[in-house]
């Protein structure tokens, strides 16, 4: 008697196939979703070879089943295979094809590319936020072959100048303010890119600025107090920054806040008691600071027209004021000998002292050379918010960092000594000894700027020359780079020369283009950061701008404008930027 235990293994075996209809409907259903992960034709399979005997007719139909789940499922499990930085890994390759096949296309320009790379340009942003020199402008300056062209009203001394693109403000001990404008640079030395050339010749362009505003005090209305204007010259002018105000001070204790666009007077400010003898601009604000005889240096908010404070310290007149862009100025004192930092949200202030001798000297005291004591501080500029170099009327430059309080480095007879006087000119003896002719004396520095947070200054005295200076590569001592204007001069760019790199006694520069006393400089950069070069523009006089006790003969009461080219760009329209590189630092 048979039964389901007695039957054979095998007989048992043959009759699972019945069963196995479920997993054709579920192969049947695998046609819609594509998303199983499990390969469903493996069960139906291993069932054929397990039951050996099955029918026909199933075979091909369930054949054809498989194949085509085999493809849709493979195609599936790829793509549930690819993880996501696998498939962003792809796109991003993908990206990378088509861009190359669009510059194989067009080509680019890679000098432009990193120009304008974004890493660069938050690393400069940066740096200027801390107050920190980043720029290495001087190597790429070409100050011997800048181009110049005057400019001039029939007035007295030029005392101050402010510059502000594309304007120029000057004012003159006669009392009068004028506002120029500086023209473009011409189309040859800076020509556009694929710009169509024209049959006719352009016009040649015009050098000297043109005259756009113009105002002048008066000085019968001294005792006028509703006047709005100087009564007496004025020393000092500062422009913004937005293009909005013009601030005059002068000999009438007057502050003077001016429209820039038609020069009307907005407000007088007369806090001050005595002569204001500085202005500077808190950098990218309406934040005003103001130095004055008076010793004392006040802060004003021109947003609101209104006095803010008045910081106290000196001991002797306040000459001279700089700022930057964080909440601080520094000032130099005059005979005090003596130049503040003032940090006015810690209302503290830092003293550091001059003296004449202090720091280290590239020149060693001889009878050619004589060294002479300071006796008044009186010009100031920052290259940062830690360096700054002051200019004394002993004829030395020093270079300080607020970290010590004598300065790093000292430049003495930066623009040289005067002739020495003859015989009969010194004495009134019929036949006066050697003994009677006094010792030469140095040219004071008169005025100096400086490119913010890069390497460049600019120094003036009364030799008939602009000097271009550079810090040295570790921060500690000014080099010598050339006569801006000048290009016979025997500087070279990493500041070594044939001759000595100071002027002689007495002597004066070949080009003598700025002949007067340089009683200011101020200068901005063309292009973006500079691209195109740098424009100074210099401020003459007959007469130093604060007395008469210096007059030169041959002067010219009038303004110079000189072009600076950048050394990059005709290196590389000469053709040989590769072979002077390894030269510049």
């Amino acid at each position: 008697m048979s039964s389901f235990f007695t039957l054979p293994y095998a007989q048992k075996k043959r009759k699972r196939p019945e069963t196995s209809e479920a997993p054709k409907k579920r192969l049947a259903s695998t046609k819609t979703s594509s998303r199983d992960p499990k390969p469903a034709p493996r069960k139906p399979q291993r069932d054929e070879s397990i039951s050996g005997s099955e029918d026909e007719s199933d075979d091909g139909p369930r054949g054809a089943l498989d194949d085509d789940n085999e493809e849709e499922s493979s195609s599936g499990s790829e793509e549930e295979e690819e993880t996501a930085a696998e498939r962003r890994l792809r796109l991003a390759e993908r990206y990378l094809e088509n861009i190359r096949e669009e510059v194989d296309e067009i080509g680019f320009d890679a000098e432009e590319i990193d120009r304008d790379l974004i890493a660069e340009r938050l690393k400069e942003d940066v740096a200027e936020s801390k107050g920190r020199m980043y720029r290495n402008l001087a190597a790429e300056l070409s100050f011997e072959e800048a181009s110049h062209s005057q400019f001039k009203s029939n007035g007295q001394s030029i005392t101050s100048i402010a510059t502000c693109t594309p304007f120029v403000y000057t004012v003159s001990k006669d009392l009068c303010l004028i506002k120029w404008r500086i023209q473009d640079l011409p189309a040859d030395q800076f020509p556009q890119k694929n710009k169509k050339k024209s049959a006719k010749p352009p016009p040649p362009p015009r050098r000297k600025p043109a005259q756009v505003a113009f105002t002048r005090g008066d000085k019968s209305k001294v005792k006028d107090n509703s006047y709005k204007g100087h009564t007496s010259d004025i020393l000092t002018v500062a422009a913004s920054q937005d293009g909005k105000f013009v601030v005059t001070g002068g000999q009438d204790r007057k502050i003077i806040v001016w429209d820039a666009t038609n020069l009307s007077p907005l407000r007088v400010f007369t806090q001050h008691r005595d002569a204001v003898t500085g202005l500077a601009f808190r950098r990218g604000t309406n934040q005003l600071y103001s130095s004055s005889k008076d010793r004392t240096i006040k802060v004003w908010s021109l947003d609101e027209l209104a006095y803010v404070e008045t910081l106290f310290g000196h001991q002797d007149e306040v000459v001279d004021i700089a700022a930057l862009a964080q909440e601080r100025c520094i000032s130099v004192g005059a005979r005090d000998r003596t130049a503040r930092l003032w940090k006015v949200v810690e209302e503290t202030q830092l003293v550091f002292r001059g003296g004449g001798g202090g720091g280290k000297s590239s020149l060693k005291s001889s009878s050619k050379n004589p060294k002479v004591l300071e006796g008044s501080m009186d010009r100031i500029a920052m290259f940062d918010e830690e360096t700054f170099i002051t200019g004394s009327d002993n004829g030395s430059l020093c270079l300080w960092t607020i970290h010590k309080k004598k300065p790093i480095f000292t430049l003495p007879l930066a623009h040289g000594i005067e002739a020495p006087l003859a015989k009969d000119e010194a004495s009134a003896e019929v036949n006066p000894g050697e003994e009677v002719v006094p010792v030469p004396q140095p040219r004071w520095i008169t005025a100096l700027a400086t490119i913010p947070y890069s390497d460049v200054v600019l120094s003036g005295s009364w030799d008939g020359c602009v000097r271009a200076w550079r810090v040295s590569g570790d921060r500690k001592k000014l080099e010598a780079v050339g006569i801006v204007g000048s290009s016979s001069s025997s500087l070279s760019i990493n500041g070594t020369s044939n001759s000595h790199s100071h002027p002689k006694d007495g002597e004066e520069s070949q080009n003598s283009i700025a002949n007067g006393v340089i009683n200011d400089i101020s200068l901005f950069e063309r292009g973006d950061r500079g691209k195109d070069g740098v424009c100074v523009v210099v401020a003459l006089g007959k007469e130093h701008r604060m007395g008469r006790w210096k007059k030169v003969p041959r002067g010219r009461n009038a303004g110079v404008v000189f072009e600076i080219p950048r050394r990059s760009v005709e290196k590389k329209a000469n053709g040989v930027h590769g072979e002077e590189g390894g030269d510049e630092e």
